[in-house]
């Protein structure tokens, strides 16, 4: 039986080149994502801001909606108390006593004081419905406001993102194709690397004599090392993985 050719290591030069490439569509996602900047983020503080100001109109809107309900059920009461007393009055017309037309009389006391009661508590509901509805007003104008920046923050990013999809798709696919090419513990270690730097290189050209990454100085020695890619050297300062500058890879 044949035997199965065995798979021929890749060489220091070649993982260094494998590497560089992934750092090169990998940085290209990033620039790509960097067009749009804050945007996603803009756009979904303002969709919880115009979402927080339609809570709050809904609720200002349902409190005025019960003080005007106040005012009429109050309104209706004060109408029964009218026909109440023009009722207590008619009867005193046919009282037999003293003790029947007093009972009379205080029943009609008793409704002209709900009168008023009604009418005090109507006139303080018609000044928390003033207050309110300025308040209202207010949210009304600043939710029209700021879902108006809302709609010109989601179609610009709308607008980024169609633009670029195909392409960040591409290299997205790309990445891994090529992240799955290395060896396992590179391939972790490039992913470590890539997610602790805030620029998101992990592997790093030399520089004007200098790691590409956090600038510091390198060594001449270490220099010939690196542009011999014998092996991978990461920088002692950052822990990033080193390579020649851009025209020797």
């Amino acid at each position: 039986m044949a035997k199965t050719a065995k798979k021929k290591e890749a060489t220091a030069a070649e993982k260094l080149d494998s590497l560089y490439h992934l750092q090169q569509i990998d940085s290209e996602i990033d620039r790509i994502r960097t067009l749009r900047g804050e945007l996603p983020l803009e756009v979904e503080d303002l969709e919880d801001e115009v979402a927080g100001l339609n809570t709050r109109i809904e609720k200002m809107q349902n409190e005025v909606a019960e003080l005007e309900k106040d005012i009429s059920d109050r309104k209706n009461q004060n109408k029964d108390a009218d026909t109440a007393i023009a009722k207590y009055k008619e009867q005193q017309n046919n009282v037999r006593n003293n003790r029947e037309f007093e009972s009379l009389e205080k029943e009609i006391e008793f409704q002209e004081l709900e009168i008023k009661l009604n009418e005090k508590k109507s006139k303080e509901a018609k000044f928390k419905i003033e207050s309110k509805k300025e308040l209202l007003d207010a949210a009304l104008e600043r939710r029209e406001l700021r879902q108006g920046d809302l709609d010109s923050k989601k179609s610009e990013l709308d607008e980024i993102i169609a633009e670029t999809k195909t392409q960040e798709e591409k290299l997205e696919k790309d990445s891994g194709k090529a992240l799955k090419g290395l060896e396992e513990r590179l391939a972790q270690a490039y992913v470590r690397l890539r997610n602790n730097a805030k620029n998101g290189l992990a592997v790093v050209p030399v520089d004007r004599d200098a790691c590409g990454g956090c600038f510091n100085k390198i060594p001449p020695q270490r220099q010939l090392d690196i542009q011999a890619k014998k092996k991978v050297i990461v920088c002692e300062h950052c822990g990033r993985i080193l390579v020649p500058t851009q025209e020797e890879v």
